[in-house]
């Protein structure tokens, strides 16, 4: 068994990008991307985490928590509740 060594901000960005959803058409992924606004002290850890995925799980960048907050709910509702940003 070969051991993989992960910062804790690795370890979860590779559970989100690992996480599926199934329904009658296809699988697909459920968490589609991620919202951040850098400057807060999340640069290091978890930015660096995700630039390594960002090909299955890119970053988006706003500039309030308030925008962040309503382009994921109009995103889950224009998914009918089956996928996540």
């Amino acid at each position: 068994m070969n051991t993989v060594r992960l910062t804790a901000a690795q370890a979860a960005v590779r559970y989100l990008a690992s996480q599926y959803v199934a329904d009658s058409a296809a699988e697909s992924r459920y968490f589609t991307g991620v919202w951040a606004i850098f400057g807060h002290g999340n640069v290091a850890g978890l930015g660096e985490a995700l630039h390594a995925v960002r090909d299955v799980l890119p970053t988006y960048r706003a500039h309030s928590e308030q925008g962040m907050a309503h382009a994921a709910i109009a995103f889950a509702k224009a998914s009918r509740r089956r996928r996540m940003t």
